[in-house]
């Protein structure tokens, strides 16, 4: 897998390693949390946003390799955490982590690291671990950290050969909220915080638009969105508040009748990790079944995966996948009018993507990454249901995306 180098006796200053299954060894200087942790290893490009990266529940059982050699320099906070729930189990990094220098930072990295229980590996040499994914794939290891330097590698071999991977894997089921919740909290916005609605900031209102100057910003005007939260990211039920939606979240095994109970305008599918057909044995029912009833329906990246599974596509597992804030998608869809060619510059995480050679008649491609071709968007004919692969919630830098929570907010009536 890696340079034959990496698996040489261990060094006096280690004290963390990654061992793959394949048996390479790659030395390094542990940070974080201590003990062991088995995952899928994968790579983000993202230059900002490694703190969004480790709470976001779409990296639940991976370890993450930043491509960007300086991670830490504005340090952690408690606003640009994604979920509470389990994201990435650990992060391997080219350099020490840098001391944080921003008037946000309320701890430095390492320090939200430890207390949130992941581990971290320095002193990686991450150029080639990622030219090593691309050419082999994502590999399945154990990262581990040890301040004495002590490691059992056979062990660690052992554990992580043994681990099945992500193929046929679900995770929704461990990463979705245990009960029902009304969400409030809209976008946020510098020396705002997040906020509720009627929104304070004039940026926002004037983001919001007609929704905000014809008085639909009242909890009773707004069209009610029910979303199914697969490993949701909170920043996308933010998006569909400023977009003008009252938004219920559910977990991810409610049933039908339950969903339908609550009156929704229309249903949102989260994102979240895992294997979008083991997740679908529960959830493609359910979404097939408010596909029968004409109930509008957006998904994002897994809810994707499995709006194209119920609408009869298939998904495939990904080479080395999509992780990252930098990867063109164009609009190729003849229902986005005159806007269909032009590109979006969108953050990705999956591993997983619907198979485009799979779509069935009444199934469109709307989006196609420009990286490789592969199926970014999708809509069904004569339904008000569409899904895309990316995040539009995220903000690497452009904003392009935000149009898809008004487009479906505006499907609602």
């Amino acid at each position: 897998m890696a340079d034959p180098a990496s698996s040489r006796a261990q060094p006096k200053d280690a004290t963390g390693v990654l061992v793959l299954a394949d048996g390479t060894v790659i030395w390094g200087r542990g940070f974080g949390a201590t003990g062991n942790a088995v995952g899928e290893v994968c790579f983000n490009t993202a230059m900002t946003g490694y703190q969004e990266v480790m709470t976001d529940p779409s990296y639940a059982a991976q370890i993450v390799t930043f491509t960007f050699p300086h991670i830490g320099n504005v340090g952690t906070n408690d606003e640009d955490i994604e979920s509470h729930v389990d994201g990435a189990v650990g992060c391997i990094t080219r350099e020490e982590v840098t001391q944080p220098s921003n008037f946000r930072s309320a701890a430095n990295f390492i320090d939200w690291m430890t207390a949130n229980g992941k581990i971290g590996l320095a002193g990686v040499d991450t150029r080639a671990l990622t030219r090593c994914i691309r050419l082999s794939g994502a590999p399945n290891a154990v990262i581990a950290h040890d301040p004495a330097g002590t490691f059992d590698i056979p062990a660690l071999l052992t554990k992580a050969q043994q681990w099945g991977g992500l193929e046929g894997l679900d995770l929704a089921q461990v990463v979705t909220r245990n009960g029902q919740e009304e969400w409030t909290g809209g976008p946020w916005g510098l020396g705002d915080g997040y906020q509720s609605p009627p929104f304070a900031s004039s940026e926002v209102e004037k983001q919001a638009g007609d929704r905000v100057s014809t008085g639909l910003d009242t909890n009773g005007d707004r069209p009610h969105v029910v979303a199914m939260d697969f490993g949701a990211k909170d920043n996308i039920f933010r998006n569909l508040v400023k977009a003008g939606a009252k938004v219920t979240v559910v977990p991810a095994k409610t049933p039908v009748e339950d969903i339908l109970a609550l009156n929704p305008d229309g249903v949102f599918l989260s994102n979240g990790p895992g294997d979008p057909a083991a997740t679908g044995e529960y959830a493609v029912p359910v979404i097939r079944a408010l596909l029968e009833r004409d109930m509008p329906l957006f998904g994002i990246c897994l809810g994707h995966q499995m709006l194209a599974l119920a609408a009869g596509a298939k998904t495939v597992k990904m080479h080395q996948g999509h992780r990252g804030a930098n990867h063109p998608v164009q609009r190729v869809g003849g229902e986005w009018g005159e806007t269909e060619t032009l590109v979006e510059i969108t953050s990705m995480n999956h591993g997983f993507a619907v198979d485009g050679g799979s779509l069935p008649a009444g199934m469109v491609e709307t989006h196609k990454s420009l990286f490789d071709g592969s199926n970014c968007g999708i809509s069904i004919t004569g339904k008000k249901a569409f899904g895309v692969q990316y995040h539009p919630e995220a903000s690497p830098g452009p904003q392009d995306s935000f149009y898809l929570f008004e487009k479906f907010v505006g499907m609602l009536g």
